[in-house]
Order: structure tokens, then sequence, then C-alpha cells
């Protein structure tokens, strides 16, 4: 059974897409109109910095705990503060929530797909299969030295307790969860969409950093690194033996500009950022190993919180020598005009929430 199964997910009326982060709570509301691009009529945001200093206080971990007392009583204030009208959502799982994977199978017929799909992820998924949901895309095909044809699928396994502690939450928030997609799907969706462009994304969060590969308008390569933006944080309070909040706080003020008062923050940090860097060059060396015939990546997308550090673009063009832009999201919704000023920064942050919007 597919995710979106399990919800009806293939209804296209879902107005709220909620993105529950380690540290926030994303939400936006959309009015969709034939004919029409989708309107943003409504958005907010809660981040909790307690995870600065208690690690083992993030909304939710990559080891699968989540703490649904916090979650819900986080999303009851959110919605009680924005005043949504829409009470059905759509709401994102986060990467490490779930298994993914590229499998080969022999070329079937259309008919034949789904239960092909199923016998391969039984062999490969770490979970026994009527405990998880699963989700596939043919993402490629090819020819072996004997002529036979193969279909290359991305399969995402989610284990189904998960889902009905999600399903918990949202229920206890006072809404209707209509689906759930794991981010790197909505991510695709809100900053790629169709555009055939090989390229990077590079999700920088609080407490993990997603790394995708897009080509011809799919996903083809989803990881992710524990490096992140709180990994900068917390070399800068212990270098300078400063309380963590100070130091994100000088991270957001002062990036990796690297002049004057300036560098040493930047000598500190930089470290952290190449390791992320690293990460994205082992994703396309396994990219490339998955898919030999893959195009050369022409561009990098910075999204997340992390990408609106000073100096970033700066730095990842220094070192990969191809073009990198920022998240633009908002490209493909209409909004009201006195949000503009806000747009920079909230795209990096509404991302998800607004491919999940989308769906």
């Amino acid at each position: 059974m597919k995710i979106s199964d399990i919800f009806g997910g293939k209804n296209k009326s879902v107005e709220l897409g909620v993105d529950i982060g380690t540290t926030a709570i994303k939400l936006v509301e959309v009015e969709r109109l034939t004919g029409s691009q989708p309107r943003l009529v409504n958005y907010g945001m809660l981040e909790t910095q307690s995870a600065l200093l208690r690690a083992n206080t993030a909304l939710q971990t990559s080891t699968l705990k989540i703490f649904e007392r916090d979650i819900a009583d986080y999303l009851k204030a959110l919605i009680a503060q924005v005043g949504p009208k829409a009470k059905t959502a759509v709401a994102s799982l986060p990467s490490f929530s779930a298994f993914t994977t590229i499998i080969s199978i022999p070329a079937v017929d259309p008919k034949e797909l789904e239960q092909t799909v199923i016998y391969q992820a039984r062999q490969v998924i770490p979970s026994a299969i009527d405990e998880v949901a699963l989700d596939w895309s043919k993402v490629g095909e090819y020819t072996d030295a004997n002529g036979n044809k193969f279909f290359q699928i991305f399969l995402v396994s989610v284990p189904q307790e998960q889902i009905k502690k999600y399903q918990r939450i949202f229920s206890e928030a006072g809404l209707t969860l209509r689906a759930l997609e794991v981010e790197s799907v909505s991510l695709m969706r809100s900053l790629i969409a169709n555009d055939p462009t090989p390229t990077y994304i590079v999700d920088i969060g609080s407490l993990s950093t997603g790394i995708l590969v897009a080509e011809g308008g799919q996903l083809r390569f989803s990881g992710q690194t524990d490096f992140s933006g709180s990994s900068l944080t917390q070399a800068l309070a212990t270098s300078l033996n400063i309380n963590p909040l100070r130091a994100e706080e000088l991270k957001r003020e002062r990036g990796i500009i690297g002049t004057g008062a300036n560098y040493e923050l930047s000598t500190i940090m930089l470290p952290f950022l190449d390791a992320i860097i690293s990460e994205v060059r082992r994703a396309e060396f396994s990219y490339k190993t998955q898919f030999p015939d893959a195009r050369n990546i022409e561009r990098l997308i910075l999204s997340g919180g992390g990408s609106n550090l000073l100096g970033i673009e700066k730095y990842f063009r220094d070192q990969f020598k191809i073009p990198i832009v920022k998240a633009a999201p908002f490209s493909k919704f209409s909004y009201p005009v006195n949000l503009e000023p806000l747009v920079p920064e909230l795209s990096s942050y509404l991302s998800v929430a607004m491919g999940l919007a989308l769906k």
C-alpha cells in the first residue's frame, strides 16, 4: 500500500501544508483556484531553541523518537496564532523517518509493476513489509550487457507506527491529516517541479542536512548528514566559551564573511561547512555509481534555515564552480504584496511547507 493511499492522498484540495522539523513547525495556508496560481493566504512558524541547550529536547530525532505531546501542544499554539480556515492538512515526514533506496527490477508491464516492486522491496527493507507503508516512482531504466531491460525505482518505506503517531498529533491539534509525504519529495515539488536541469538541493536544517539530486524533473537520490546548522552554533559556543543561544545570534548576525572582526568566527565554522560539502560530493559519487549515464550537475540550490548564513552562497560557489542559488518556492505562488520584503528569508524556511501545499 502506498503512503498516500492510507489517507486518500490523491485528493488535490488540501489547503494546509505543515512541516514538522526537529526544532520548528512551519505552516502555510494556500488557496487553490482553478486556472490561476495557488495563492498564499496565511503562514506561521514556531521555533524552539531549547535543543541548542539540550539535544534531547528536539521535537524529533534520527532515532525515530518523536515527542508527541510537545509537538501537539506546539501545533495547537501555532494554529491558534495563525487562525487558518482550513482544517485538513498534508504534513511532512523528516527524511530520517523513512528508508529510501534505488532498486532495479526487470522491465514489466505497468499492470505488474506494483506487485514486482513489493516483491523486491521485501528483499531490501529492514522491516517486515506489513509494518511499513510503501511509496515508489520510476526514475530511470537501462539495458544490461545481455540486452535485458531494467527499471530503476526510487523506493520509500515508512514505519506504520510512525504514521500512527502523526495521526494522533494532528487529531489532538484539531486537524484532519489528509496525507503524509517525505520532506525530500515536497522540496522537489516546490524548488524543481518539472525543471530537467541536473541539480543538487542542499537543505541545511537545525539538526541534519538533507542532500538531494534531481535530474529530468525527478528526485533520483536522497541522503542526509548530521552536520547541520547546530553544528556551526555548537562550534562557536565551545570555541568562544559562550552560551549556545548567544552563539546562534553571532552566527546569524555575522555569518562567514571572513574579514575583520568576523575572521575568527569564519575559521571556527568553515570546517563544518566543509564537512557538509564533503557529504555532497559523496552523494554525487553514489548517485553516479547508481546512474552511470547521469549528466553532470549544473547548479546547486541552498535551502533550510542554515542557507541564510551570510556568505554561504559565495563559499559554495568557490567550492563547486557551478551556479549557487537560494530556494525560491514563492515563484510558484501569488501572495500579498506587503510580504515581498520577507520573501528572501522566508523562502528558505517555508520550502517544505509550500511544497506540501502544492501536493
